[in-house]
């Protein structure tokens, strides 16, 4: 099941972007592996406040997102589906861009993680 964590500014969160970028999200998984898919996406934003996110060693000025996306690893390799983790990360990027505009793209980071078969569960089982 495609999993979506995504650190970003506390400030951000106002209330009326999180149901946006939740489903900017589903949907970027939707356009890569189908409207089926795209009912098992789970999104986690998580909010860092702007004191607590340094780069290069100092408190960073502007919002830098990071973005991590974990699904199963075959799901990566379909021949129905080339270059699968390429185009989740460019409709990852452009669904953010989208909602955030389009002065945060250059600070998007994602990162995709394949986990390989046997080692997930749900309910205390191994799917």
């Amino acid at each position: 099941m495609p999993h979506f964590i995504m650190h970003i500014r506390e400030e951000t969160l106002d209330g009326a972007v999180e149901p946006k970028l939740i489903s900017a999200l589903t949907d970027a998984v939707g356009a890569v592996y189908g409207e089926e898919l795209r009912r098992l996406v789970k999104v986690d934003l998580i909010g860092i406040p702007q004191h607590r996110r340094g780069v290069g060693g100092v408190p960073a000025e502007t919002d830098a997102l990071l973005v991590t996306l974990s699904m199963r690893e075959a799901a990566f390799h379909l021949p129905e589906i080339p270059d699968a983790p390429a185009r989740l990360v460019a409709t990852t990027t452009d669904a953010l861009a989208g909602v955030l505009g389009e002065g945060i793209r250059k600070q998007i980071i994602v990162t995709i993680v394949g986990v390989p078969d046997g080692r997930t569960g749900v309910g205390g089982t191994v799917a």
